[in-house]
């Protein structure tokens, strides 16, 4: 019996080739609309689907393939002896192969000059239909969604004759994969659309961006995906320019670096090691914030991930070129700094244009079994009401000095302190178990410079203990969100060494 081949592709990469050689093979082939079009103008013999349904296309081509005569070719086992005799009284021929992709929905949503009409219609409804139809009887039926999989069908079929069951299992899957991401991303948008929070079910889909050579250790594997309408300034959108593959632990560490530059308007160069920003630099070139961000802990910058929001230019290349560094995240680089950095051949060179952010984006994490959703921390220093307990009020140069601060503690894991002076962080407190501990931390760090600088804290201090810290070390003013039910004693103790400490009424814890 000949077989048959249903085509009906949006995406038409290689369709015409693939198609050809299908023909050579003794496949017939029916297709619709455009697809047809194309096909027969390259010469294929097609059969229109209106011929094998007799029934005309209608309501601009929203009504072609759902009709017993493709679906009952789709769907009859063929080792059935009733299925096939309901085929038989019904006319109804086999379809043996079905290649489908389906409208570009997710283009449509993409392009700002769309509207939801034009979302809506670009839902495909007969499209998934017939894929699912074919993956479900993939037993009889292969069913072929993908271009990159013409080569390995092409391939088993001149050399067989047929499609092995282990690769029509193989095609059904992804097939499945196919239309659960495509209902995905339609099911995130409308919800989207009418505003849900907190939907009864989260669909969210992912595209394999890479496979990783393994996880955070060596012994465990890990695979790297891109959400396909996340956030454009994502780690996962970036154009590697140079350097070897990107690890699990480098691309964990570039996205906590890209979270701390992405607060700034003004030239910041961020350095992260585990995950934790070791130096904040911010200056008036990026040349000036990279130093400030390497002078703040030169010792922690090693092996470390640096991202700037600011293009790196040749001086600055240079600075960074003495240095061990992993990955150099920016949003461009000249080609004098291109060709500095381009003599170490691991360093990793990510360009990455930083203007389109979106911070609505929800963060989701994994636990064991499930997923906790949230929405990613945004707020701005403009977005709190600050206010200022202690006796005495912070001078212009500690103002700016703890925004500055208390703009990077917040990228730094829970218990967190920052230490900051000259526009560059000088201490460091990340991840103690106790406040006081952090505090500590930081200050060792800082050394003699903690003198005459300004603490930022993630939470409030439910002892006056890190007050007093700070007070020994010399520091001058404390930003911190308050609301400690012992709040008055560490506005007593600052009072008493004459700090002066603000409270912002907002906390940023990050686990």
């Amino acid at each position: 019996m000949k077989k048959r081949a249903l085509v009906s592709v949006s995406d038409k990469t290689g369709i015409i080739e693939f198609v050809q050689k299908l023909e050579d093979l003794g496949i017939e082939i029916i297709s619709t609309g455009g697809t047809k079009k194309a096909l027969a103008e390259a010469g294929v013999k097609v059969i229109g689907i209106e011929d094998v349904t007799e029934f005309p296309e209608m309501m601009d081509g929203r009504v072609k393939t759902l009709h017993p005569a493709i679906h009952g070719g789709l769907l009859a086992k063929r080792d059935n002896p009733a299925h096939m005799a309901a085929a038989k009284e019904h006319e109804i021929e086999m379809i043996d192969y079905v290649i489908v992709n389906l409208y570009p929905f997710q283009e449509t949503i993409e392009n700002p000059d769309s509207t939801f009409a034009d979302a809506i219609e670009n839902i495909d409804i007969g499209g998934p239909s017939m894929i699912r139809s074919a993956a479900k009887n993939h037993a009889s039926v292969a069913v072929i969604v993908d271009a990159a999989d013409y080569g390995v069908v092409l391939e088993e079929l001149e050399a067989d004759g047929e499609l092995s069951e282990q690769r029509k299992r193989k095609l059904a899957a992804k097939a499945f994969r196919h239309t659960a991401s495509y209902d995905a991303l339609i099911a995130e948008f409308l919800t989207k659309q009418v505003g849900e929070e907190a939907p009864e079910k989260l669909t969210v889909t992912y595209n394999l961006k890479q496979t990783l050579r393994y996880g955070e250790n060596p012994h465990q594997n890990a695979s790297f995906y891109v959400r396909p309408l996340g956030n454009p300034t994502s780690v996962a959108r970036a154009t590697q320019l140079h350097g070897k593959e990107l690890s699990y632990n480098n691309i964990n560490d570039a996205n906590a670096a890209l979270a701390v530059v992405r607060d700034f308007q003004e030239p910041a160069v961020a350095a992260i090691k585990h995950m934790n920003p070791c130096g904040v630099g911010v200056g008036e070139t990026v040349y000036d914030a990279f130093m400030k961000a390497y002078e703040a802990d030169p010792v922690s910058i090693f092996g470390g991930i640096i991202a700037s929001n600011h293009p790196v230019d040749g001086a600055t290349a240079e600075k960074m070129k003495e240095i061990f560094l992993e990955i150099i995240i920016a949003p461009d680089f000249t080609e004098e700094a291109l060709e500095i950095l381009k003599v170490k051949k691991n360093l990793r060179l990510l360009k990455l244009d930083l203007r389109k952010n979106k911070p609505s984006e929800r963060f989701i994490t994994s636990v064991s079994g499930g997923a906790l959703v949230q929405e990613v921390d945004t707020l701005t220093f403009e977005d709190v009401s600050v206010t200022n307990p202690t006796k005495r009020e912070p001078t212009e140069e500690e103002w700016k000095q703890m925004k500055m601060a208390w703009k990077v503690v917040k990228h730094v894991k829970s218990n967190a302190i920052v230490l900051a002076r000259e526009d560059q962080t000088i201490g460091v407190g990340a991840g103690q178990m106790n406040r006081v501990g952090s505090a500590k931390i930081a200050i060792e760090q800082a050394g003699d410079k903690a003198s005459g600088s300004v603490m930022a804290s993630d939470a409030f201090f439910p002892m006056s203990d890190t007050v007093e810290a700070a007070a020994k070390a010399g520091i001058t003013a404390i930003i911190q969100p308050g609301g400690s039910v012992r709040d008055q004693e560490s506005i007593d103790k600052a009072d008493e060494y004459g700090i002066a400490m603000v409270f912002t009424g907002v906390r940023h814890f990050k686990h």
